[in-house]
């Protein structure tokens, strides 16, 4: 395969899009859409999420109550997202003006997305200076899940989810296709088989 060097840059996808919900010391909640974000530890469970030092949800999370909650963006509202990417949260209510709703968390004083079928609850556990950036670390308490993902055994259907992801570098959104294999699973048809079962 013929490949091209782009040197160092952020040209990599898929991610996720996601809206990180923080409240300030007034109470007032912001969301801000993000996409560098990803589970960094199985134990404890942790998330991090790159955030610019100088955004209001940054600010927050330094001044406010110390918790955060992610929140998945779906296809559907690619929109709403990109809207909250773009506009701060210092100029305008972005949960109101993107016509989004809020709800209760179970285990922090920041809400959740309603229109999120996918939300984690993070407490923050730590933060590491990347440049201009901050890598801050949220261990997470409750993670909210579709009852409509979920069949009468409790297995999960992803296409419930219908997640939107964002190609960074070249700046598209676009929403998952057909499920290509089973993770965990496939992989042993590769075995050796003297390795089998080992």
């Amino acid at each position: 395969m013929e490949k091209r060097r782009l040197g160092p840059c952020v040209t990599f996808f898929p991610q996720p899009t996601t809206l990180i919900a923080t409240r300030d010391e007034e109470g007032a909640v912001n969301l801000m859409t993000a996409s560098w974000v990803g589970i960094v530890s199985k134990t404890p469970p942790t998330m991090a999420v790159a955030l610019h030092q100088s955004r209001k949800s940054y600010q927050n999370l330094k001044q406010g109550v110390g918790a955060f909650t992610v929140n998945v963006v779906p296809a559907g509202l690619a929109m709403e997202a990109d809207f909250c990417g773009l506009k701060s949260g210092s100029e305008v209510d972005k949960v109101a003006h993107a016509g989004l709703g809020l709800e209760p968390a179970a285990q922090v004083a920041v809400p959740l997305v309603a229109e999120s079928p996918l939300n984690v609850e993070c407490r923050v556990v730590g933060e590491q200076q990347l440049g201009e950036y901050c890598l801050v670390l949220g261990e997470i308490l409750e993670i909210h899940a579709a009852d409509a993902a979920f069949d009468d055994s409790g297995n999960m259907d992803a296409r419930v989810f219908d997640p939107l992801v964002y190609l960074g570098g070249i700046r598209e959104y676009w929403s998952l296709g057909e499920k290509a294999g089973r993770a965990y699973r496939d992989g042993t048809r590769l075995f050796p088989e003297d390795a089998k079962g080992q």
